[in-house]
């Protein structure tokens, strides 16, 4: 085999852990090292810093991602760059990436350039073992489930209605449904089988919606896992593994220390996909970073349609949490590709393209309005962007008033988000605005999703399944109405049709099914032809890993 051997060395222009920590005023004792370049936060920590005041919270958003990249985590990591060079004591929470894209088609989740965070490799991969954790806690449940069903099922539970799934932080088509039980009677009770990619999985949705280990554990019990065969549901509490779960999950409860290249500090913890879930690093993070600096920058999934909008709608709201503004992140090439330019042309001058393609950043910035906080957008600037192209851009959105910054991250680090670093810092020195949320808790469940699928993706109405009906009124009996609406859509498009770029016109949402995240008090809504657990591209990126 021809494999590249991988070599410690290549740290060796990292600072150590430890000393990234003094940054913000923690020292060993404060710390679970994991090797030389990351390292755990002791829960104690919260009690250290609980008198100081909250870091302002700084949402990074996007466009509808394209293959020309838009560059969130780049610009996330650039911005703490760039403040920090202003002398601000700025800190950064990103999500833990999945294996399944890493290895399968988007690559890693560290930035890239200038603006990367590390040890890279270690956080696309092992990391401190926060994924496995996950994966061992969930499969865990499913095992303990089958056992109590072939051990004489006294929660006399239907095993064909049963809701939790196995679990697998790779990408495997061939796991989506499968049958298990096969063979001799001592193999276990045959039923069907439907994985989901861990970060898909509800324990992930707790971890990073639970406010600490009590809420974390409490919620956990709360997961809805089966019914009875006469119709009643059965939760996870009733099986007794509390403490095994726990056990499993103690560490993985606390956030993840890593800086970035120019040696700054960032907050790795959790990571829901924003297509099939919540799309936000922890809320446990959140509040050890919003003590450990004064400006907090996060970033949520995919585009605002996904990500922001749950980060507002659910994760705000659920931790009251109060953003100052937000970033949204486009280039000229995606604007492009949106304006009907094909992917290999993008570094041919097209005026007219980008021009049409810019009614996809003016959606977003218009849905994003919706929930009054202040917008500054950002362009992520190439080298083959044409001056005219930049100077059409720029007309674009003064004539809108749209403030806005162009950004060098990737090229120059830091420096090269210095005008994007002022641009927050004004936005900052401003009254700070209360959030607005598109739907009331209090909704039926048929408007919440309405409310978000006309005003965040500005479609002509909603198509519901016989299915999805018949899952409302489940919702309605478990008393469960009142729970947050997550909702399930590619990310390739406002619509729930992934072919459909820019800003299609006179669509409907399609919804096929909908499920309860009990623990995570949250209700699902697949729409179109969503998928839980992706399957790999024709040409891996595990092939030239």
């Amino acid at each position: 085999m021809n494999y590249k051997k991988y070599s410690y060395n290549e740290c060796d222009n990292l600072i150590k852990i430890k000393d990234i920590a003094k940054k913000i005023n923690l020292n060993e004792e404060d710390l679970i090292f994991y090797g030389e370049y990351k390292a755990k936060i002791k829960e104690e920590v919260l009690d250290k810093f609980k008198s100081k005041k909250d870091a302002s919270l700084i949402l990074v958003s996007a466009i509808t991602p394209t293959k020309a990249g838009e560059g969130k985590t780049t610009t996330s990591i650039a911005l703490v760059d760039g403040l920090n060079l202003l002398n601000k004591k700025a800190i950064a929470l990103l999500r833990e990436p999945s294996m399944g894209p890493t290895f399968g088609l988007k690559g890693g989740a560290c930035g890239g350039g200038k603006v990367k965070i590390e040890p890279e490799t270690d956080i696309n991969l092992h990391f401190t073992g926060d994924m496995h954790a996950l994966t061992s806690s969930i499969n865990l449940i499913s095992a303990v489930i089958d056992n109590s069903i072939y051990q004489g099922n006294p929660l006399n539970i239907d095993k064909d209605r049963i809701l939790w799934q196995r679990a697998l932080d790779v990408n495997d088509r061939e796991l989506r449904e499968v049958e298990i039980g096969l063979g001799a009677k001592i193999n276990g009770i045959k039923r069907t089988e439907h994985f989901v990619i861990t970060v898909a999985s509800e324990l992930m949705a707790i971890l990073c919606i639970a406010k600490d280990q009590d809420d974390f554990m409490e919620r956990v019990g709360n997961i809805l896992v089966a019914y009875t065969l006469d119709g009643k549901p059965v939760y996870l509490k009733e099986f007794n593994i509390d403490n095994a779960i726990y056990m499993l999950m103690k560490d993985a409860l606390l956030p993840n220390l890593v800086q970035t290249l120019e040696g700054n500090p960032v907050l790795v913890h959790g990571g829901p996909f924003a297509n099939i879930a919540h799309g936000c690093a922890s809320l446990i993070g959140t509040r050890y970073a919003s003590k450990l600096g004064d400006i907090l920058i996060e970033e949520a999934g995919f585009g605002s349609d996904l990500g922001a909008e749950k980060f507002l709608d659910i994760k705000c709201r659920e931790g009251n949490l109060k953003p100052k503004m937000v970033v949204l992140v486009a280039t000229i090439r995606a604007l492009k590709l949106h304006g009907g330019q094909e992917f290999d042309d993008l570094n041919v001058k097209n005026v007219d393209a980008l021009i049409k393609g810019s009614a996809n950043l003016f959606k977003h910035y218009e849905s994003l309005s919706k929930f009054n906080l202040p917008i500054v957008v950002a362009i992520n600037h190439f080298d083959s962007d044409d001056e005219e192209e930049i100077k059409t851009l720029e007309r674009l959105l003064k004539e809108r008033n749209i403030k806005f910054a162009f950004l060098d991250g990737f090229i120059k680090g830091g420096e090269g988000a210095i005008d994007l670093a002022n641009k927050v810092l004004e936005v900052l020195d401003t009254k700070e605005k209360e959030v607005k949320y598109i739907y009331d808790l209090s909704d039926d469940v048929e408007n919440k999703i309405r409310k978000i699928t006309k005003e965040i993706y500005g479609a002509k109405d909603v198509k519901f399944s016989p299915l999805a009906l018949e899952k409302i009124e489940e919702i309605k009996k478990l008393n469960a109405s009142d729970y947050y609406i997550c909702m399930a859509k590619t990310p390739n498009s406002l619509s729930d049709d992934p072919k459909l770029l820019n800003v299609p016109a006179d669509f409907d949402i399609n919804i096929k099914d909908i499920y309860v995240s009990n623990g995570a008090r949250f209700i699902v809504v697949l729409t179109g032809n969503i998928l839980t657990m992706p399957g790999l591209p024709k040409n891996p990126r595990a092939v030239n890993f």
